[in-house]
């Protein structure tokens, strides 16, 4: 059978089984709409937290970023895995204990203050869209190659998918949805790795290929390296980023991981405190195999994308340059008229463009993997991307229907009409998610690191402060998240958009980037929040109380979450 035909079965299969989930564990209450009920297991929910963890730009960009960055993209790796530690440790278990739904809903208690749940909640929102957004590109990269239809077209068809499941199952849905998906993109992920790890170096284990011989007894990395410098790139791996951007853009990846509103509500799922812990140790494990399996695969489909293009004559080029080409995201110009392809560093003698978000998903074909084992890899990609767009989502019609309408302009809603609410904000966000998804404002993990970025300038300083010191304010939480915020993206827009012909070294304050600027964001952030309170009024008695008791575990096992 033929890549499409195999895609359809493939596609087909696992999106019957998403929607069937869907109806099966549709949500019939706010609480199943929100937090699943607060019933999941800590092995399901570990499972649904990693998919909700490892979106397009996990699965999608990471090992792209890999194969063209080498060393330098091993920030993505550091930055992400790191930041998944930090919120398991500081920031989950204290906030099931509080027992709130959304950081907003935590950030307007802990801070007494309407102002300051609607600084959050734009926050939320504004991260989430900017998530999102990535998200939404990576469906219809995966569509626009498999199903051979536009990238528009594509979004369009993960629009509906999306919408039917979180609109109709809520957080309910997602998480047995997140369940099955996670156990798709593993396998998909998988399976061409170890696939191509036989192949080159004769080893299973992806990650030990990744150091081993290839079959001529050099090292495949010392090939890499000799390969890529001949064509004038850096050594494979070797860095080319200032090692302070290198610790920046880690830090802003990590804290803002930290402060990522989807995957913080994920730890309300859970019956108790411990449960919340529990998961977040299995979430860990199931994201580590495929983070420590990403540069294996990056390295493997350099190698192979360089074996199969490079100086080779344009008549005798790979089927898989030709699949491709049809989605605009590889092409080919013969500037010098000696009818074969050099990949050169130099742009005015380069005659080869290869988006780096195709790379995993070109990978099975560039080393002439079975039909299945590519079509597989394209439904792993949907699955990953759409188990995050799904949960974002949620996070967007839940910081609409529960902090804006209920606990802030609408008190005395009913349940019903709450719900209802959460259902058409939920479908409002897919149209504008779409919209950003046709229209990206950059490749996928490059968007994806902007969340972060203002996840950490915005979130993280005040979710950190409202659990570990009960000094700090309402007055010093909103202009730090204002001050952290403006600058973040004051930073980013003038760099990506106002004047991108300056976006170079040279012009970067401190040599860091627009991806590791958040950093600076969360310090300033930290730095005006502790100014401001020490110069205002003390929290109330009762809020430095319940900060008191957020931190002791006496209990804890017994918490509930409070509508």
């Amino acid at each position: 059978m033929g890549i499409l035909t195999w895609t359809y079965i493939l596609v087909g299969i696992t999106f019957a089984l998403y929607i069937g989930i869907a109806i099966w564990s549709r949500a019939g209450s706010t609480k199943e709409f929100y937090v699943a009920g607060g019933g999941v297991s800590p092995l399901a929910n570990g499972m649904a937290t990693a998919a909700d963890w490892m979106s397009a730009a996990s699965f999608i960009s990471m090992a792209g970023l890999i194969s063209f960055m080498g060393y330098d993209g091993s920030v993505y790796l550091m930055g992400w895995t790191g930041g998944y530690v930090l919120l398991a440790l500081l920031l989950a278990p204290y906030l099931r204990k509080f027992g709130k739904f959304t950081v907003p809903d935590f950030v307007g208690d802990r801070y007494y203050s309407r102002t300051a749940r609607l600084v959050a909640l734009v926050c939320a929102i504004f991260v989430s869209f900017t998530y999102v957004a990535g998200q939404m590109r990576g469906v219809g990269i995966v569509f626009s190659r498999f199903l051979e239809v536009q990238i528009e077209t594509g979004v369009v068809i993960g629009m509906v998918i999306v919408l039917f499941y979180a609109v109709l199952g809520g957080m309910k849905g997602i998480t047995y949805t997140q369940v099955a998906q996670y156990c798709v993109l593993m396998f998909a992920y998988m399976v061409p790795a170890i696939f191509i790890s036989v192949m080159l170096t004769g080893n299973p284990i992806p990650q030990l290929g990744l150091g081993s011989t290839l079959s001529d007894g050099t090292y495949l990395l010392d090939k890499l390296d000799g390969m890529l410098t001949q064509l004038g790139f850096a050594a494979y791996t070797d860095g080319s980023k200032a090692t302070i951007d290198v610790f920046f853009i880690t830090a802003a990846l990590m804290v803002g991981t930290a402060g990522l509103p989807h995957v913080i509500v994920r730890f309300f799922t859970v019956p108790k405190v411990k449960d919340a812990r529990k998961s977040a140790g299995y979430a860990l494990v199931f994201i580590a195999i495929l983070y420590t399996t990403a540069p294996a695969v990056g390295a493997f489909g350099m190698f192979n994308m360089l074996n199969t293009t490079s100086n080779r004559e344009i008549a005798s080029l790979p089927q898989w340059v030709n699949n491709w080409q049809k989605t605009n995201l590889i092409g080919y110009e013969d500037k010098n008229g000696d009818g074969r392809i050099q990949y050169v560093k130099n742009p005015e003698q380069n005659e080869l463009t290869i988006d780096k978000d195709i790379m995993v998903l070109a990978n099975p074909e560039i080393a002439r993997l079975p039909n299945w084992v590519i079509a597989l890899v394209a439904a792993g990609g949907l699955a990953a991307a759409l188990s995050t767009a799904a949960g974002l989502l949620l996070v967007i019609s839940t910081s609409i229907s529960h902090d804006l309408l209920k606990k802030t302009f609408k008190p005395d809603i009913t349940e019903k009409n709450e719900l209802l609410a959460a259902r058409l904000s939920a479908a409002a966000a897919v149209v504008v998610a779409g919209y950003f998804g046709i229209n990206p404002p950059g490749f996928v993990a490059e968007v994806v690191a902007f969340a972060f970025g203002l996840a950490a300038a915005s979130f993280f300083p005040v979710i950190i402060m409202g659990i570990f010191s009960k000094r700090m304010n309402k007055e010093g939480a909103i202009s730090g998240m204002i001050s952290g915020l403006l600058f973040t993206i004051s930073y980013i827009v003038y760099f990506k958009f106002v004047n991108p012909a300056a976006n170079v070294p040279e012009n970067w304050w401190f040599h860091i980037s627009p991806e590791g600027i958040g950093t600076l964001g969360m310090l300033l952030n930290f730095l005006v929040s502790y100014v401001v309170s020490r110069f205002t009024p003390a929290p109330p008695a009762h809020v430095q109380d319940l900060v008191e008791d957020i931190r002791v575990p006496r209990g804890a096992s017994a918490a509930t979450v409070h509508h």
